[in-house]
């Protein structure tokens, strides 16, 4: 149906930059759905990071990323990225890329298709 493939996670520096990119494909994906990420540390719940709108249009961000991270993407290549700055340690977690034809569903655990998730670990 659809695969959401991650990737560009990777162990850095408090401080520093990773680039997460996710590759979309399948039969019943479209180009105007919803693509969004989230994260799960180590004991914790699964959360909501980024969303983005079909045409990239508009953007939601969680509070704790605001001015950190940025989301895009780029229809023809049916790929989305996440831009992540000023990493911290608690960023630490596996990122998941996620979409839905539903912008506002987007925002929730509901999404209807999930990636495998890719590790970002931020160190002190």
């Amino acid at each position: 149906q659809v695969q959401l493939v991650e990737s560009g996670g990777g162990l850095v520096q408090a401080g520093g930059s990773l680039r997460l990119s996710c590759a979309a494909s399948g039969r019943t994906f479209r180009s105007y759905y919803a693509m969004g990420w989230f994260r799960q540390a180590p004991g914790k719940e699964r959360e909501f990071v980024a969303g983005i709108n079909w045409n990239g249009y508009s953007t939601y961000y969680a509070d704790s990323v605001k001015g950190r991270f940025t989301i895009s993407r780029d229809n023809a290549r049916n790929t989305v990225y996440l831009q992540m700055n000023s990493l911290e340690p608690e960023d630490t977690a596996v990122y998941y890329c996620a979409a839905d034809p539903n912008y506002e569903r987007i925002r929730t655990l509901s999404v209807g298709f999930w990636g495998q998730g890719t590790q970002v670990t931020v160190s002190s």
